[in-house]
């Protein structure tokens, strides 16, 4: 029951952060690397804020009784491959949203998070039923009928980038197992990130010619993208990758994949409730098909 309910939060949380970069950069209210910079900071000033009371708590309990768990879980650092798999996956995602369509950048993107934690689950021995395997040809099946309408002929660039942030997300989950104190480990992983900030300022302040994307400019940073890109760090990436973090070792490798092909079903349900975006009967279709799917693939135990 925890595992299911920390998942279907932290599923709402990526669909949010997907609404937060559509509206912040389809709409030209700040450039990708300014939006990257931002949403990296706010996580981690968010994230330090909460452990610094969290870490106090732990230790007025250490005070009133000896628990070695409470030390582990004060040791628990996260790691530099966690955070460098953090801002690959960031920066990639912001970059390439520009240039791809929807439907394009969630098939490469979800393709490459499918293949990296499922590839990682059989090589680390998670076997599947037919069953299961039916349930996920099933929801690949409608994941791609719900996409595909939108999708178009990406250039080489940005699929390369975006399939490079759903391979570093894949790999960020998978890591995300073997943490003690969920909280604590997304925290530190954020704050190291931060090293990375200096050097895309710099390479924002050029020219990508390559990608016709433009340079950081003032004139390029609004309000709006402001708020947007604190939204989508403190809150959705923050806050929920913490929760996703906690579900992570409660969920097979797997497991963990599949659910998340119920992200752009969420997304697009949030764009209707908040963007007035239309409902069709396609997307209802597929994401009966979608959800249906996974939860016959969830509810299997021979995993």
């Amino acid at each position: 029951m925890k595992a299911t309910v920390y998942t279907i939060i932290a599923l709402i949380a990526f669909a949010a952060n997907s609404l937060f970069c559509r509206m912040a950069l389809a709409e030209g209210y700040i450039d990708a690397w300014s939006f990257t910079v931002i949403r990296l900071l706010s996580a981690a000033v968010c994230l330090v804020f909460i452990m610094t009371i969290h870490a106090y708590r732990l230790q007025r309990q250490a005070l009133a009784a000896d628990k070695p768990s409470i030390d582990a879980i004060l040791n628990d650092k996260g790691s530099w491959l966690s955070s460098v798999s953090l801002v690959i996956y960031a920066l990639c995602f912001s970059i390439a949203y520009v240039e791809l369509d929807t439907g394009t950048g969630a098939l490469i993107l979800f393709s490459a998070v499918q293949l990296t934690m499922i590839g990682w689950g059989i090589y680390k021995k998670e076997q599947l039923s037919t069953l299961q395997w039916l349930a996920f040809v099933v929801a690949v099946a409608g994941f791609v009928y719900l996409m595909l309408p939108s999708a178009a002929m990406p250039s080489t660039l940005a699929a390369a980038l975006m399939a490079m942030s759903g391979i570093a997300w894949g790999v960020y989950s998978i890591r995300g197992k073997s943490c003690i104190s969920p909280l604590r480990a997304t925290g530190f992983n954020f704050v190291r990130s931060l090293v990375a900030v200096p050097i895309l300022l710099l390479v924002g302040l050029m020219y990508l010619d390559e990608m016709g994307l433009k340079n950081i400019s003032l004139e390029s940073i609004t309000s709006e993208g402001i708020l947007l890109a604190c939204a989508s760090g403190a809150i959705a990436s923050g806050m929920g990758y913490s929760i996703w973090y906690t579900a992570m070792p409660l969920l097979k490798n797997t497991q963990a994949a599949i659910v998340q092909l119920c992200v752009p079903v969420i997304a697009t349900v949030l764009g209707v409730i908040f963007l007035s975006e239309q409902l069709t009967l396609p997307f209802i279709i597929a994401s009966a098909v979608i959800l249906g799917a996974v939860l016959v693939f969830t509810l299997n135990k021979k995993v």
